[in-house]
């Protein structure tokens, strides 16, 4: 019975992905399906090697020659932006070399995914989303030039690429830009930095290895497949999680311990599937909150599940960032500003976390500390 509901769930999700094929997409946070269109195809272009769907207000591409080694794709087409890359576009292509411009937001599902021959890729600079396994099995891939700035990126994305071995290799949980993008390498016990935002849906889907997880308060999501069938995975905790995606725990077979957010505001189908063990569930809030939750009411595991409800008690709180005084989550340039302002007495100048500060470690503030504060800064640009 196990085995129809999961092939019912797969083939519904396939349908779901294949009847978008073509379709202009934007990604809304925490999943992968498509929003309502909002421009509708008005012609087929062929320029080249390339061809386009022209939109009322922007153009897509959606195929390239199989036989091409390089593609130039350009920024506008026929006085339209060219701001997406679909579905299959360049899928098995011969491609080694491409030049995406800044005008492209979204690069789409299985996109460039098995282009043997693709070495190098630079995301462009105004990149919104990397869907569902866009350069899966490039397997030459071995560059990929990232914007400094936060983007989504989808289940399996770089998967079986040489470059997503190599960052694995440096850290198993790979994170780029406050973005979990892969954590399938990791081991035990994980604790995710206070810095990751959003965790890319199925990032650590299938690893068998991670025992239990820690969600930093920074993130407000667990998105689709994110730990799919993690079948030792035994605890998790969602301190400041406010929706849980379709599937994220499906498989987790030994899911004894749940500890959830108060903030908590849905729960999507599928979430908790597949799970023969018996949970306790944590919430930070009362019964009555939870009650207004929206959630299936077929849940298995949520049904039988034994709960603790604390409305007075606080999720536990993240690892302190060293050097992070305003408390915002994250260690940077503005940090030092304020450091270097309060140390020379500048009015209104506070430290809302001076512990954080003490770069030395010995309990005292002072230019030393700003010091080793900006030669950290240093090494991370």
């Amino acid at each position: 019975m196990k085995t129809s509901k999961k092939v019912l769930k797969a083939a519904a999700l396939l349908a779901a992905v294949t009847l978008t094929a073509g379709v202009p997409m934007t990604v809304p946070a925490g999943t992968f399906s498509v929003s309502p269109i909002v421009a509708y195809a008005e012609e087929e272009y062929k320029d080249g090697i390339l061809t386009f769907k022209l939109y009322d207000d922007h153009a897509e591409v959606i195929n390239c020659d199989y036989t091409a080694t390089s593609a130039e794709i350009p920024e506008t087409v026929k006085g339209l932006p060219v701001t997406s890359i679909g579905i299959y576009a360049f899928n098995g292509s011969a491609i080694e070399s491409v030049k995406i411009p800044d005008s492209v937001t979204y690069i789409g599902q299985w996109s460039f995914s098995m282009c043997t021959k693709l070495t190098e890729v630079t995301i462009p600079a105004n990149i919104e989303m990397i869907d569902i396994k866009a350069f899966e099995l490039c397997t030459s891939l071995k560059t990929v030039n990232l914007p400094d700035k936060f983007f989504k990126v989808a289940t399996g994305a770089f998967w079986s690429t040489p470059w997503l071995k190599a960052e694995q290799e440096k850290d198993p949980l790979v994170i780029k830009n406050d973005v979990l993008i892969d954590g399938t390498a990791c081991k035990g016990d994980v604790v995710i930095p206070s810095n990751v935002k959003y965790i890319s849906s199925g990032a650590f889907e299938k690893n068998s290895n991670i025992t239990s997880v820690v969600v930093p308060s920074s993130v407000k999501e667990i998105n689709d497949s994110t730990f799919f069938y993690c079948d030792n995975l035994a605890s998790a905790t969602l301190p400041n999680v406010e929706l849980i995606d379709s599937m994220p725990f499906d498989g987790c077979d030994k899911l004894s311990e749940v500890k959830i957010s108060g903030k908590l505001k849905s729960i999507a189908s599928y979430a908790f599937d597949d799970i023969s063990a018996s949970g306790t569930i944590t919430f930070y809030g009362s019964k009555e909150t939870w009650d207004k939750v929206e959630k299936s009411d077929d849940c298995e595991y949520l049904n039988k599940a034994k709960y603790i409800f604390d409305e007075n008690a606080q999720p536990p709180e993240d690892d302190e960032v060293i050097g992070d005084v305003n408390k915002d989550g994250e260690f940077n340039v503005s940090d030092l500003v304020v450091f270097q302002k309060w140390l020379l007495a500048v009015p209104n100048t506070e430290l809302i976390n001076w512990k954080a500060a003490d770069m030395c470690s010995d309990n005292n503030l002072d230019v030393i500390d700003l010091c080793v504060m900006r030669k950290e800064l240093t090494k991370k640009l």
